[in-house]
């Protein structure tokens, strides 16, 4: 067994070597040689490294527009404001209407433990209005660094993305069974006389029991997906614990009686293809229990997971139905497209942006493109080409020696440029309603 494994490793060792000496590429075999990292290739140009995509655009349409930073765009020419539906809904909020508006903002480990959409959210309803971070999952692995929220919970049994052939997961890409218990706090709201609403979410089931602070609960539900209002007074805290609900419980929620929410949906190490999970039905469920306006997705740096990499189409065909399913499910939402930040591998002895970047941005533009979303250039914003290196190199820092994350204080930075977008729309659309 010893001589077949050393065979069979030194096979693997010379193979490599020959495959990266005299430059032969098998794509199969080039995702998993094992000299790759440590003798990379000669750089392409980036004539080289760029893919043609064909892009359709209507006339008015400036494809080109994806290419800047700071601006949500539709990609037509006009002084148009982009996201009307949702803008209509912050002028009704601003002229005292007392409504909800939600927001589902998907992403990676770049939004892991609420960074960027805490500073969102707070930008959001210091201006608009509401209080309350909004939804809670019953766990989290992230729990311990996150400033929003406390969840202390423990028993229960976790099935994922990660989970084969899963479905029914929430948009948190989760769903919790068991006899688990939990207390969750909401370290948002500096209003200690604030009346919040604590509810939860929670999957089918028939007469099930949930202590709520102690006291017997009952949980009935018809829907793929319900929510249920456990209180609402001027208590930030909650406790629960199952004796064995027969459905999955999803999650809580802390919002005021009306304002403007963010919900924080993060998943470590995903692309956002796992969302295919989720069942049209399913989606239209949640959507019936917890209305959301505007859907934001999140992701890229996982596509940048090998430093040559240049084609980027695969993703195009695998995240194009997810699109299509989300917009056919949620026919009154609109769509945001968040584009991928800046991610550093090391070329030549000094870490540089990734050279498939370029081609990964227009990648994304063009699935935003194509299935009518909005989009936002989160790349150009931070600063372009190498800002990831000089975040990580400022004093204070605002990235992570990683070359992937930014900082705390780099998330602040990306969620108030965001904002900052959002509210040129919203004078846009303004300047234009009068």
């Amino acid at each position: 067994m010893f001589l077949l494994t050393l065979f069979c490793f030194l096979l693997y060792f010379f193979t490599s070597i020959i495959f990266q000496v005299f430059g032969f590429s098998w794509k199969p075999f080039d995702r998993i040689n094992l000299i790759a990292d440590i003798f990379p290739r000669h750089e392409p140009s980036e004539d080289a490294a760029r893919k043609t995509l064909v892009v359709k655009v209507k006339p008015q349409q400036d494809f080109e527009l994806y290419k800047q930073g700071n601006l949500i765009t539709n990609f037509y020419k006009n002084d148009s404001a982009v996201l009307p539906n949702f803008l209509e809904k912050l002028q009704k909020l601003k002229n005292g209407e007392k409504i909800k508006i939600r927001i589902a903002y998907f992403g990676d480990s770049m939004i892991e433990g609420d960074l960027l959409t805490q500073t969102l959210r707070k930008a959001l309803q210091n201006e608009y209005g509401g209080s309350g971070v909004g939804y809670i999952p019953i766990y989290s692995n992230v729990s311990s660094f996150r400033q929003t929220a406390s969840c202390k919970a423990s028993g229960w049994d976790d099935v994922n993305f990660k989970t084969k052939d899963a479905r029914n997961l929430y948009f948190s890409g989760h769903k919790f069974f068991g006899k688990g218990s939990g207390t969750y706090t909401d370290k948002t709201i500096k209003d200690s006389v604030a009346q919040i609403q604590k509810s939860i979410i929670y999957g089918k089931c028939d007469h099930s029991n949930l202590y709520f602070n102690g006291e017997n609960l009952n949980l009935t539900g018809e829907d793929l997906v319900n929510r249920k209002v456990l209180s609402n007074d001027n208590s930030h805290s909650v406790s629960i614990k199952s004796t064995g609900v027969s459905g999955a419980l999803y999650g809580l929620s802390f919002e005021s009686e009306s304002g403007i929410f963010v919900d924080n949906f993060s998943f470590r190490g995903i692309t956002g293809v796992e969302l295919k999970k989720l069942d049209e039905d399913f989606i239209k469920s949640i959507q019936k229990a917890n209305h959301y306006d505007l859907i934001v997705f999140q992701y890229g740096v996982n596509l940048l997971f090998r430093p040559n990499d240049t084609d980027y189409s695969h993703y195009v065909k695998m995240m194009s139905p997810v699109l299509k399913k989300f917009k056919q499910s949620l026919p009154d939402a609109e769509f945001l497209i968040v584009s991928s930040a800046d991610r550093a591998f090391r070329y030549n002895d000094e870490y540089k942006s990734a050279i498939g970047l370029p081609n990964l941005l227009e990648s994304q533009a063009k699935l935003a493109l194509d299935n009518g979303c909005a989009f936002y250039n989160q790349f150009a914003t931070m600063g372009g080409t190498n800002s990831i290196v000089k975040w990580a190199t400022e004093n204070p820092p605002l990235a992570n020696k990683d070359y992937v994350h930014p900082n705390a204080k780099g998330a602040d930075i990306l969620g108030e440029k965001l904002f900052e977008a959002i509210q040129k729309e919203y004078k846009k659309y303004n300047n234009r309603k009068h």
